[in-house]
């Protein structure tokens, strides 16, 4: 499973790690994501979606509906 989220699409960006030398090295940032289960009165089911702790905020915000539909649209 590659690692993205779900709801705010953020996925795994790659940086340089800078020593005190200066010296320059690649490595990848992660985004902050956490396994959460959702429930969906309409479909009287849970849902696990893979999302980060900014999604999470946004379904608590605008609702899972709304996005649980935009995420079966794609």
């Amino acid at each position: 499973m590659s690692r993205y989220c779900f709801v705010t699409d953020k996925r795994t960006i790659v940086g340089n790690k800078v020593s005190h030398s200066n010296r320059k090295t690649k490595r990848k940032f992660f985004p902050n994501l956490h396994k959460k289960r959702f429930w969906i009165s309409s479909e009287n089911r849970y849902i696990r979606l893979l999302v980060s702790s900014k999604g999470i905020k946004c379904i608590d915000k605008i609702g899972i509906k709304i996005i649980f539909n935009n995420i079966k649209k794609s």
